[in-house]
């Protein structure tokens, strides 16, 4: 049932597009400046040269849709020059079979390794080896191969001249994830009219964090309203989950919960209304309704304590929202800096170094990618099908670190390119196009994979797939071929990717235990920094606090990540049960809950302290340092420290008392899940 639930939820993703996702004017920009490079090398230098040309024009623009907030030029540029330099080096080797096969493993090794600094380096880099297999055929001498590689570059290039003659939504990515934040805040609000407990997914605020590093000079030219937002919707979140929850704030029932209800919903279409304002770069249309409801006089006469002052509190973030979406107080948030290259270049080796050990799945992907690239390319010229590359190329693409994403989504992608091969050789057999036609073909295929690259993958896979054989019918390579043969090392190279997963896996299973001590880990020291500030009053924008947060938010979206691969692998984890992970997640994430609600009314510098936070802090901080290690080992949770010291609280404070009971729940309910999980 696992795999048929896989390959169910797979197919229909893959076949799934979604229009709000199309850019219909980014497709025709890149397939404009692959029109343009084919058709001005094809004129100049012929058929087999402006093949070359279109594969680094066409890679440079697959490069431009990876999630990336690097300037999508440089992206270009990037891709362009490693695809030449690949090819180059290939032709070289490619009358010397061991010379070829060791250069293989070696750049095939090394893209593997590339998916360690990011999702978009791995994916153009296996992107790289796969039509490095299908240029090196193309040149008959080093220098016609320097030739191509400097078209392919070339190609990159043009890209990257379009991009920045023809911008398409500047700055779109960063509004799109900054609005993404928003909207999500909005849904939050809505969400706990209903539920004052719901749960809120951090992912986005995260993207918008990551969205915000530029560098001095992009800073210098960012759009007004895409300063502070971000800094706002962060202080929004603590401040909507205190005024819902009843543990701090109003009752479940009566007139302050309904003018609670009322608030919420009033800060949802506000935080709409920004977010739309963003995404479309136009002026804000301020709800007045909602506005007027978020600022009623009657509202603080009928609220007290902690729900009255995140009235307040709510009233001017709200306000703060819409001045930002208008481009006013852009001087209130600093940008984050990008680092420059040389600092870039050595984390990223810092980045690989780490993956350098036996259990990193990365390096094991590296290891099996290499491995199969070498044995397809063997198989595949051993066949008396010629040109035998067609496995090894279909292996690359579809072959990613995970299991899930491996045996699932590439599934798709394989299928993709039965049927692209299969169309596409069956209308050159059949049509016999000439070269301008097959040019215009492979064109025409590129725009529909830009169109559709970001959804509906499957169709993507069958554009890509058909762009190669058109290619190859324009530069007079592979005419010979037939659908069956090309199909045939299709599915060769698909079966070995597969194979070798399942002969060398690298499963997620085994390590969940460790990803579940990293997020009680790194929720303990957010909550133990919150408490202490109560123990210590100082400046609200606390680093300690802010860090801690953030260190929180990765180890969950890690976990979370990590429960996603592993529900589809057939393995199951040794004392930790389905129910156990999702209870242990739930305990968790109410921990975290806690202390954002605490944190929600960190008391400002000069207040006064409470003396008995400093000893709940210290406890915290300690035993959730323990209670990690038993996880690790399976052994049962002890909560001594923390437990002695809420014993002696006496501090009746509302926010802090009631944060501190959530807290002290969250952690007994963590207790019996994994002691649970453990038993069975």
């Amino acid at each position: 049932m696992i795999w048929l639930r896989a390959l169910k939820e797979t197919a229909r993703a893959g076949l799934t597009i979604e229009r709000r996702r199309l850019e219909p004017l980014v497709a025709l920009r890149g397939a404009a400046g692959l029109a343009l490079v084919v058709g001005v090398t094809l004129a100049m230098f012929g058929p087999v040269v402006a093949v070359s040309s279109a594969f680094g024009a066409y890679q440079a623009a697959i490069a431009i849709y990876q999630r990336s907030w690097r300037p999508r030029p440089v992206l270009a540029l990037a891709s362009g020059t490693s695809l030449a330099v690949s090819t180059f080096l290939g032709y070289l080797t490619a009358s010397h079979l061991p010379l070829l096969l060791v250069l293989l493993t070696v750049w095939t090794f090394a893209a593997g390794l590339a998916w360690a600094i990011g999702t978009t380096v791995g994916v153009i880099a296996a992107s790289n080896v796969a039509i490095m297999l299908v240029t090196i055929t193309l040149p008959t001498s080093v220098a016609e191969a320097a030739g191509h590689a400097a078209v392919i570059a070339i190609g990159g290039g043009v890209q990257a001249l379009l991009i920045v003659l023809f911008p398409v939504r500047r700055w779109g990515a960063q509004r799109d994830a900054l609005a993404d934040a928003l909207a999500a805040e909005a849904d939050y609000a809505r969400r706990l009219r209903e539920n004052p407990t719901a749960s809120f997914d951090p992912e986005p605020l995260m993207l918008a964090r990551s969205a915000a590093v530029v560098s001095p000079r992009q800073a210098r030219r960012r759009p007004a309203e895409l300063h502070g937002a971000r800094g706002i919707a962060e202080r929004i979140r603590p401040v909507l989950a205190s005024l819902a929850d009843p543990a701090v704030g109003v009752p479940v029932e009566g007139p302050e919960r309904e003018r609670v209800r009322e608030l919420l919903a009033a800060a949802g279409t506000v935080l709409d209304a920004a977010a739309h304002a963003i995404r479309e770069g136009k002026s804000v249309r301020t709800p007045r309704d909602a506005m007027d409801t978020l600022k009623k006089a009657d509202t603080l006469a009928l609220l007290s304590g902690p729900p009255r002052r995140a009235v307040i509190r709510l009233a001017a973030l709200m306000d703060d929202v819409v001045e930002t979406a208008r481009g006013e107080g852009a001087g209130e948030e600093t940008h984050r800096d990008r680092p420059p290259p040389h600092r870039l270049f050595l984390r990223a080796v810092k980045s690989v170094r780490a993956e350098l050990r036996w259990a990193s799945p990365v390096l094991r992907h590296a290891v099996r990618v290499s491995a199969v690239v070498c044995a397809g390319y063997l198989l595949g010229t051993a066949l008396p099908l010629g040109h035998g590359y067609w496995a090894p190329m279909t292996s690359v693409m579809v072959m990613r670190p995970d299991f899930s994403q491996t045996y699932a989504r590439s599934v798709a992608r394989f299928g993709g390119t039965l049927v692209g091969v299969g169309v596409a050789t069956a209308v050159v057999q059949g049509a016999h196009p000439g070269v301008r036609l097959s040019g215009a073909l492979a064109v025409l295929c590129a725009f529909c994979v830009y169109l559709v690259l970001r959804t509906g993958y499957v169709a993507a896979n069958v554009g890509i797939s058909a762009y190669v054989v058109f290619l190859l019918n324009m530069g007079g390579e592979d005419a010979g071929q037939t659908v069956r043969e090309r199909v045939v090392l299709t599915l060769l190279g698909g079966l070995i990717a597969m194979i070798s997963y399942a002969l060398y896996p690298a499963w997620e299973t085994p390590r969940l235990r460790n990803r579940l001590a990293d997020w009680l880990k790194a929720d303990g020291r957010y909550a133990a920094a919150v408490v202490a500030h109560y123990a210590q009053p100082a400046d609200v924008d606390n680093q300690e606090v802010r860090q801690a947060l953030l260190a929180a938010r990765d180890a969950r979206i890690a976990w979370q990540d990590a429960l996603a691969r592993a529900i589809h692998e057939p393995v199951r984890s040794r004392g930790l049960t389905r129910a156990a992970a999702e209870a242990a997640e739930h305990a968790l994430a109410q921990m975290g809950r806690s202390a954002m609600l605490m944190e929600a009314h960190l008391p400002e510098h000069g207040a006064v302290p409470v003396p008995a936070a400093a000893a709940l802090a210290d406890a915290l901080r300690q035993d959730t340092e323990r209670a990690a290690k038993a996880v690790r080992e399976r052994r049962s949770l002890k909560w001594d420290g923390v437990r002695a010291a809420l014993a002696e609280w006496e501090d009746d404070d509302t926010v802090l008392s009631g944060g501190t009971a959530l807290l002290a729940e969250a952690l007994e309910e963590l207790t019996d899940a994994l002691d649970d999980g453990v038993r069975r």
